[in-house]
């Protein structure tokens, strides 16, 4: 099947629904690893959208992408919550850590605002990190 045949079975599934904008979106970041130009034209067309209504959306969330990146990711919390918790002295660490390798993201929170520095490596969310926790993660991702 070709990439836009899939695209279009991909925006098909959820065309019925209301507000079917952001699911399409999930799945066709999950399905290519990024949301791009071409598929921003043929959402858009299908939704009677601009092109700039869904970009607008797509840049405006950290989960989307315009651009496939293979490489691991690891979201790192740099909300206010944890940077009062010692986040930002933890980043020049992960960096050297993540080298070239693994992608860090910065994210403005995870929902752990309580128990920071937090991560997240896929669906798995990392609480209470310190430097040594945090490389270690980034080294395993």
């Amino acid at each position: 099947m070709s990439r836009e045949q899939r695209l279009s079975e991909i925006i098909a599934d959820h065309q019925g629904r209301e507000g079917p904008l952001l699911p399409i979106l999930h799945d066709v970041q999950e399905e290519f690893g990024c949301v791009d130009e071409e598929a921003e034209r043929a959402i858009a067309l299908a939704l009677n959208l601009s092109r700039a209504d869904v970009h607008g959306v797509v840049s405006f969330y950290h989960d989307f992408h315009t651009k496939a990146d293979s490489r691991p990711v690891v979201q790192i919390c740099r909300a206010e919550s944890c940077k009062a918790r010692g986040v930002e002295a933890l980043m020049e660490g992960a960096a050297k850590a993540a080298g070239e390798r693994v992608k860090l993201a910065d994210v403005y929170c995870l929902g752990l605002c309580s128990s920071g520095p937090n991560a997240r490596v896929g669906d798995k969310l990392h609480a209470r990190l310190d430097g040594a926790a945090l490389n270690k993660l980034i080294e395993n991702a």
